[in-house]
Order: structure tokens, then C-alpha cells, then sequence
């Protein structure tokens, strides 16, 4: 048995029965044709018959060039008593003109008598003839069994009955569904090894991650002969989620060398999680694995010394293989070694006797009792290196600011911000108008820098996060403000600590600022 699996997408589909996943036809379309660029053999569209959203994609979806993709239309078997030359939802599948459909099917006899209502005979017909009408109209039928293994655990002999009419009936491919994501690793081991010699077309698998075994439960018919897994990217779908296909690629190709997708591919597995996490407007998760910010992140002192001599010291993999990269990060749990790694990343040089580096990791620890958390602030942690070692020049010195805000009876608030800065020898007084304080203090001080440095322009503000990390003050207590800029190079993060929210706001702003000046001062790319 070849040990080539088959991928099979299913997040424009399953991926949006997620809670907060929303696509639209435009963004399904943009997702489908990243998939194809990235190598993915099959990618289920949606269901036509069940919404215009996916009827519509399907019609741009057809004027579309895919190089490596099958696009795949779903469905579900014809409905009782109607056959399936007259369902309107099969005809809504072949309107779709796509070669290859999906059609789910009851597996289960709970859910053929009291869910369709329905005898075993009967749901039997059902699977059996719309398999074949589809074949008949020239269509690659892949056949899910939903339920399977429910289905199997309770009436093994009915399940099998139910898969095996759908493969007489002539299925190009079988995949068993875990849809309640409640099976174990074993039992999915045992159930597909049982069934694999008893069918002659390609066997898949689909499970969900109600109990967090969807990527085991995956691996474990693989191992026991399925060459066809479905999932989503980034594990969206229906309430826990679906099995990740970023780890899926991962795990397979460079665990257990079962190739998925062509080697230049598996370099692009980071960017495609982080494209479709953009497209479907989630932010992406930091510990997803082989792909997630904190993936290859390290912040304690001993590992970072270790992964100096010999990164696989504490790292599985080099991340470069799934296009990620290695991450030192600092904190008050940091030691000289993390410094050290920040510092040469940075390009700041510090002193050959250690001197700096204690220093620093003692400023760190200082800031960090105090509420500061530089490992989700680089761009702050950059300038404090500078101003220890005496390396920060700095571009700009406020005098002062005023913030007012108003608010009348009827109206909205309103703010403004008057500002005083010195930039050299030259002082700028500038004011003005903002939806908020921040807002305002951040549009007076872009307007009186871009007089000085015009290059401020092209920043713009990606995230802004509020923090109360202490409530036992009330409204009196210190919170923390992280501010994430970006400009045409990069995006950076810079943070402030106070018990006032305008001043740390106006800390985290400043080093905003700060960074991107100093950079540039510089000549730092």
C-alpha cells in the first residue's frame, strides 16, 4: 500500500459551521485559489443546495483556472421518498458543473429511524441510488459516512452495510466521519483497520476535536490504512473544531514520512495558516503547532543558552522546513544568553564582558514587578537595550500635553489634545481633535512630527489592548497598554505601565514613535 496520502480541504464548508468564521463568496474564492497555489488535491466549495453564498461562489468558482485543486461541491443523499433525478438539492450539485462531489449519508441506524425517520432498508436505498445517479451524470462521488463510528460501535453490521452500498453503488472514495469528535485513538485504530481489507476504493477519514484527539484520531487510521484525510485549516468547524490540516501536513510529512504535499510547499505552511487566519478575520492562534508565533518561541534563560550551541537541544524541528522562525524572547524569567540572542538579532553591540547584559536583565526584572511584559513588546525591549547601553539617541523630547474631553447632554464626547514637543533646538506646539484622548494625543503628535519627519506618514496603527492587571485598586488600578505599528517593512510592538491610562497610553505611543525614528536614524532595516 502506497503511503501517499490524499488532502482533502473542507474549511470553505465544515471550516464555516465555526463559531465566528464567516466567509464570503469573495473571500471562499480567494481561500480555494490558495489552496490550489499551495498544492491541496481536493477542496470542498460548500453545500449549493443549502444557500445563495455557496451557489454563488460555485458560479465564480467555475470561471476560475485551478492548476492542482478538484474542487468539490457537497451534499447529502436524496431525500426519503423522493429519488434523486427529481431532489432538488441534488440538482443544485451538478448545476454546479464541478467534476468531483461530496455526499454525506446515514451510517448510524439511530439516525436513520429516529432522526430521518426512515427504515434501515430504506435509508440503505437512498445511499445506493444517489450514488449512482451521481455516477451515472459522470460525477467522482466521494461518499462520507457520517457517524461511522457510532454508527460501527453500536451495529457494526448495519454501518458496514451502509459503506458497502454506497461503494456497489460505485463511490470513487469512502471517508468515515467521527462527526461527535467522541471516538479514541484506539477505537479509530481498530475500526479502520477492520474495515480497510473489506473495501476496494480509497478509505479517508474525518474527524472532529470534541475531545481533543482529532489530529490522534487522524494519525491512527492513517497508521491503520486510510489515504484520504479531510479537515480545515487552522482546525476551524462546529463547535470544537475539525482536525487542523497544518498539523496534519506537518505531523504526516515530517514524522511519520507519509508525504502530503510537495517539498517547496511544506515552506509555505506558516504563511497559508496566517493567509487564511487574514481571510476569515480570526486571529491566529500562538501556540498552534509547527506554525504559530510561539511555536519555536523561547524565553527561559537555560533553553536560550542551550539553543545557542545546538538549537534541536529544544526544538523538534528546525522551523524553517514549515516556514516559520526561531523566536528568544525576554522577560524577568531571562538570563544573559537571552540578551545576548536579542541583542545580535537587534544588532546592537554590547559590551565583551558581560557587563551590559547583567544590567539590562536587571533593568528588565525592575520594569516587569512593575506590570511592563516585554516579550509581547519588542519594539519597547529594542529601545530599553539602547538606553542601558547608551546607544538611544533621542529623536524627539515632549515638554507637555493636555487632553480635554466634553461632553454635553445630547451630543458625543469630543477630545482634544494640545501637545509640546522639542526636536533639537526647535520646539512645535500642535494641537488637535480626536474620537478619543489617545486618539487625539496620537493625531497632535503625528501632526507636529511630520513636520520634522515626514517619514511618520506611513505608520499606521494595527492593535491597541488595554489591560487592568491588578483590579483589587478599582478604577484606580495600573493597567498595561499594548500598541502594535506597522509600516511598508514590518509591524512593531511597544508597551506602557501606569495607573493614569492616558500616560501609559502616551508611554506606548512615544516608543511607537520612538522605534520607528530610531531605526531609521540608524540606517537599521
Amino acid at each position: 500500500m502506497s503511503n501517499q496520502i490524499t488532502l482533502y480541504d473542507t474549511t470553505l464548508r465544515d471550516g464555516t459551521q465555526g463559531e465566528y468564521v464567516n466567509l464570503s463568496a469573495e473571500d471562499k474564492l480567494r481561500i480555494a485559489k490558495k489552496l490550489d497555489d499551495f498544492g491541496i488535491p481536493y477542496v470542498e466549495g460548500g453545500w449549493p443546495g443549502s444557500n445563495p453564498k455557496d451557489t454563488r461562489f460555485f458560479e465564480m468558482a467555475r470561471k476560475t483556472d485551478f492548476k492542482n485543486t478538484r474542487l468539490t461541491a457537497f451534499g447529502s443523499t436524496c431525500r426519503p421518498g423522493i429519488g434523486p433525478e427529481k431532489d432538488q438539492n441534488i440538482k443544485a450539485l451538478l448545476k454546479t458543473e464541478m467534476e468531483s462531489v461530496a455526499i454525506f449519508g446515514k451510517n448510524w441506524d439511530l439516525h436513520a429511524t429516529e432522526i430521518l425517520k426512515v427504515s434501515l432498508g430504506e435509508n440503505l436505498d437512498m445511499i445506493r441510488e444517489t450514488v449512482a445517479y451521481l455516477k451515472k451524470e459522470g460525477r467522482e462521488v466521494i461518499y462520507d459516512a457520517e457517524h461511522f463510528f457510532d454508527g460501527y460501535k453500536v451495529n457494526r453490521a448495519y454501518a458496514m452495510d451502509a459503506i458497502k452500498a454506497a461503494e456497489e453503488a460505485g463511490a470513487d472514495a469512502i471517508v468515515l466521519c467521527d462527526t461527535n469528535g467522541g471516538s479514541m485513538p484506539l477505537e479509530i485504530q481498530e475500526i479502520v483497520g477492520e474495515v480497510v481489507p473489506r473495501l476496494r476504493v480509497l478509505l479517508g477519514i474525518h474527524a472532529h476535536n470534541d475531545c481533543g484527539l482529532a489530529l490522534a484520531n487522524s494519525l491512527a487510521a492513517v497508521q491503520a490504512g486510510a489515504r484520504m484525510v479531510q479537515g480545515t485549516i487552522n482546525g476551524y468547524g462546529e463547535r470544537c473544531g475539525n482536525v487542523d490540516l497544518i498539523s496534519v501536513i506537518g505531523t504526516l510529512q515530517l514524522k511519520m514520512e507519509y508525504p502530503c504535499v510537495a517539498g517547496q510547499s511544506l515552506k509555505q505552511l506558516t504563511e497559508l495558516s496566517r493567509y487564511v487566519s487574514e481571510v476569515a478575520n480570526v486571529p491566529p492562534l500562538n501556540q498552534r503547532p509547527f506554525v504559530g508565533k510561539s511555536a519555536f518561541a523561547h524565553k527561559g534563560g537555560v533553553h536560550v543558552s542551550a539553543i545557542q550551541k545546538n538549537p534541536a537541544a529544544y526544538e523538534h524541528m528546525d522551523p524553517q522546513q514549515v516556514g516559520n522562525r526561531r523566536r528568544v524572547l525576554v522577560s524577568d524569567l531571562s538570563g544573559k544568553s537571552n540578551i545576548d540572542y536579542k541583542a545580535r538579532e537587534m544588532k546592537i553591540t554590547l559590551g565583551g564582558n558581560g557587563y551590559d547584559s547583567q544590567k539590562i536583565v536587571g533593568e528588565i526584572k525592575r520594569l516587569e514587578d512593575e506590570g511592563y511584559q516585554f516579550d509581547a513588546a519588542e519594539g519597547s525591549l529594542e529601545l530599553l537595550i539602547k538606553k542601558v547601553t547608551g546607544q538611544f539617541q533621542e529623536p524627539f523630547t515632549l515638554e507637555s500635553f493636555r487632553v480635554t474631553t466634553e461632553k454635553n447632554r445630547s451630543g458625543p464626547s469630543t477630545c482634544q489634545a494640545t501637545i509640546k514637543i522639542s526636536v533639537g533646538e526647535k520646539d512645535e506646539i500642535t494641537a488637535a481633535e480626536g474620537d478619543g484622548p489617545v486618539n487625539a494625543l496620537d493625531n497632535a503628535l503625528r501632526k507636529a512630527l511630520t513636520k520634522f519627519f515626514p517619514q511618520i506618514r506611513e505608520m499606521g496603527l494595527v492593535d491597541f489592548k488595554v489591560r487592568v492587571f491588578d483590579g483589587g485598586g478599582g478604577t484606580a488600578s495600573k493597567v498595561r497598554v499594548q500598541i502594535e505599528s506597522r509600516d511598508a517593512r514590518e509591524i512593531w510592538s511597544t508597551i506602557g505601565v501606569s495607573e493614569n491610562i492616558i500616560e501609559a497610553s502616551w508611554q506606548a505611543l512615544v516608543d511607537s514613535f520612538h522605534y520607528k525614528l530610531s531605526r531609521e536614524l540608524t540606517g537599521v532595516e
